[in-house]
């Protein structure tokens, strides 16, 4: 109630005015430096790279300029809210008044007595409708006033959060849809509009209910026998404790997201059996720490991945599997402790991953085979093998291919081909 609003007014012209200034260094950035990358005076890989920094640059000054006006327009639309909304509250506070209550500053509404003449008063007080009747007007200004509390409060939050969201890049322009070249520079798209200025969800990684648990100590044996159609498996594990975690977010049509593990305990796995995709047989057994953290980004057809696993304790494995779309053969055992860094890519439906693993203590791993994903069709083609005794390592290769994702790459590109044409 208090509040000088026509500082709002005067905070916009500021903006305003900040606009009218980028807009010069904008004009003379243009005209002296960026014309550098533009003569026949500098050519080859430097000024090609020098050509897309500095349209950059001039591009984060006109998206500045963008930004300070939204900022501008925002403000003028806050004056003019909050004007309206205090002069509801006030009119309503002198309605209460006119109605025979009293408006504390803190808006607690009561029926005022002092107005009531000594026959009046004593009527008042012996006559129970008639203070009940008081009582349900009182609140019903009450709530009246209250709800003219609530709509600035309201709307103050609304400002608040259109401010937010203005002030943050939306990368329209980036990852090679435009001259924006970085993801945190200013909104060229700032939404001005009061009315239509939604809030800021932030960019922080967004994880899902259960993407972060914690588990054990915890102990356990279950098994299952041949069935018609189905492996045979068993699983033992003594769990130290288990902690895991996920998270993803979206920057435009670029997909981050990551993976946390840490485990300490042992097991024991197996399945085995003849069915009709196959026959195949598997056991493995470790206990020691394992940790691993992997991170990955996706953008259209184009994805890659990094991992890095570290691991001391002892683990024996052996596998052979063959059916229609699975055959693997393997074996491992080793003792000591490794460190594991994997990455790899892939693009359009084509797929290149590399393992390297350092060891030291005693054992040998080696494996060879291929699998489809019986859901998308896509092939893996993976064959590793390593040893140490007690110095040594582990080398990996995976290929993959995606013929879903290759038609689609190549309907893409014959697409993109015909619209040159046109």
């Amino acid at each position: 109630m208090t509040t000088n609003f026509g500082l709002l007014v005067s905070a916009a012209a500021k903006w305003e005015a900040m606009a009218g200034e980028l807009q010069k260094v904008e004009s003379r950035y243009g005209e002296t430096v960026q014309t550098i990358t533009m003569g026949d005076n500098w050519s080859g890989v430097s000024a090609g790279v020098a050509l897309t920094k500095f349209t950059a640059t001039r591009y984060e000054y006109s998206a500045a300029q963008s930004q300070a006006k939204a900022l501008a327009s925002l403000l003028r639309g806050a004056h003019e809210q909050f004007t309206d909304l205090k002069a509801k509250l006030e009119s309503a506070r002198d309605d209460a008044v006119a109605a025979g209550m009293t408006v504390s500053g803190e808006g607690r509404v009561a029926f005022d007595h002092a107005r009531l003449t000594p026959a009046e008063r004593s009527a008042y007080q012996h006559d129970p409708d008639g203070q009940a009747t008081v009582r349900t007007a009182v609140e019903a200004w009450q709530q009246h006033i209250d709800d003219r509390v609530k709509a600035v409060a309201e709307a103050d939050t609304h400002v608040k959060d259109a401010l937010e969201a203005a002030v943050v890049d939306s990368n329209r322009d980036a990852l090679g849809r435009g001259a924006d070249e970085t993801l945190t520079g200013f909104n060229n798209y700032a939404e001005g509009d009061l009315a239509k200025a939604k809030k800021h969800e932030p960019a922080d990684i967004k994880t899902h209910p259960d993407a972060f648990t914690v588990t054990g100590p915890d102990i356990g044996w279950t098994t299952s026998g041949l069935k018609y159609g189905k492996e045979g498996s068993f699983k033992g594990y003594a769990d130290l404790f288990h902690v895991s975690g996920k998270g993803e977010d979206h920057f435009g049509g670029l997909k981050l997201s990551g993976v946390e593990d840490i485990y300490g305990g042992a097991r024991v796995t197996g399945n085995y059996g003849l069915t009709d995709k196959g026959a195949g047989a598997k056991a493995e057994a470790s206990t020691g720490l394992r940790f691993l953290q992997e991170g990955r980004a996706e953008y259209g057809a184009h994805s890659g991945y990094a991992r890095l696993e570290a691991f001391a304790g002892a683990e024996a494995s052996s596998t052979a599997q063959a059916g229609e779309n699975e055959v693997a053969i393997g074996a491992k055992r080793f003792a000591g402790g490794k460190i594991t860094a994997a990455g790899g890519v892939e693009s359009g439906g084509l797929g290149v991953g590399l393992t390297g693993e350092g060891w030291v203590g005693k054992g040998t791993e080696w494996s060879y085979g291929w699998k489809r994903d019986a859901g998308t069709g896509a092939w893996k083609f993976g064959a590793a093998a390593g040893a140490a005794a007690p110095y040594g390592g582990k080398l990996g290769l995976e290929i993959t291919v995606d013929p879903g994702k290759i038609r689609k790459t190549a309907a893409d590109v014959a697409h993109e081909i015909g619209s040159w044409f046109d």
